[in-house]
């Protein structure tokens, strides 16, 4: 995740919001988390079920736990939903992740990979790449490095390599559980 300033990351536990937009700048999801903090893969978040996560049209309350890695190199954010949740990874393809003013933030940029207790592991949303990339005019260096992104963390997923695997994240889940039986102080 590129880093504006390191001071600009929260303690961990600061209740924030992660806030993504579209490519033309345009508002996306919103979500309501924790920060929980870093390791050798990058920052994490976490989200506890009935917080918010909400675009314009829509609102979604989460029923299970989930924490959230975003890598240093800021082109993904990988997300760990606790069982008994179906969709155990969902990994948004991003551009631009990054603190800003204290609070993550970034461009999502349409493809998913996604590992679905019945449907397996698979890259989502390419008709919705496919229509973007031409309609917001996604530089051709953007689209190279990202098809190549999802091809590459769909196989690491199906892998089960770090920090993809159970473990990794498990750690996270129980650092955010932690967290939830404290007081965290609420979101700005």
């Amino acid at each position: 995740m590129t880093d504006n300033a390191v001071s600009a990351r929260p303690e961990p536990g600061t209740r924030l919001m992660f806030r993504w937009r579209k490519w033309d700048g345009g508002p996306h999801w919103v979500h309501e988390c924790v920060y929980l903090g870093s390791d050798e893969w990058g920052d994490w978040f976490g989200q506890l079920p009935g917080w918010d996560s909400s675009r314009p049209g829509r609102t979604f309350e989460p029923q299970h736990p989930n924490v959230t890695l975003v890598p240093p190199t800021g082109d993904y954010a990988f997300t760990r939903n606790a069982a008994p949740h179906r969709t155990r990874t969902y990994i948004d393809l991003a551009w631009d992740l990054r603190w800003q003013d204290g609070e993550p933030t970034g461009i999502d940029m349409d493809l998913d990979v996604v590992d679905h207790a019945e449907r397996g592991i698979y890259i989502d949303d390419r008709d919705e790449w496919d229509e973007h990339r031409v309609a917001y005019a996604y530089p051709a260096e953007v689209v190279e490095h990202l098809d190549a992104l999802a091809a590459d963390l769909e196989r690491r997923v199906s892998s089960g390599e770090a920090p993809f695997d159970e473990g990794t994240a498990a750690v996270w889940l129980e650092r955010l559980e932690e967290l939830s039986k404290a007081d965290a102080p609420p979101a700005a």
